[in-house]
């Protein structure tokens, strides 16, 4: 992920530094894989501030994540990398053989097209996921 350095033209530009976004392959998002995410606002049950000085913002959707990578033994193919506004890492859209779709935090090198796979016998390969017994020391892992 590359980072533009703004030149100091005013006092507001100067010390700015924001992520370039030549990554992204997507702009929409993947429907199926959209919930709702709802904004507390710093306020309570009652609808009463407790908390200053929390909420505005940009409304947001959230995009599942598939943290547990459970299906073993069957290939993806990367279908785009996206922008996700919960956090700072990009997220990967995955096909699976099966049809189904779904997202991944996209490891760095990861390109459109690559295959991926999770289970104790996948090779060590970006993208793919196995347990750490499996994985030999000093590899690179995310």
């Amino acid at each position: 992920m590359a980072v533009k350095k703004y030149k100091p033209t005013s006092p507001g530009r100067r010390f700015v530094s924001v992520s370039s976004f030549e990554e992204i392959t997507k702009t929409k998002p993947e429907k199926s894989l959209l919930e709702p995410l709802t904004k507390s606002g710093g306020r309570n049950a009652t609808g009463r501030i407790t908390v200053r000085h929390r909420g505005g913002g940009h409304k947001r959707m959230y995009r599942r994540i598939d943290f547990k990578r459970d299906k073993f033994g069957v290939p993806a193919k990367v279908a785009a990398i996206e922008y996700d506004p919960n956090r700072t890492a990009r997220i990967a859209l995955l096909h699976y053989v099966d049809g189904e779709k779904r997202y991944i935090i996209a490891p760095e090198g990861l390109q459109v097209g690559a295959t991926v796979v999770s289970g104790p016998d996948s090779d060590i390969k970006v993208g793919n996921a196995l347990p750490l017994a499996n994985i030999p020391t000093g590899t690179v892992i995310h």
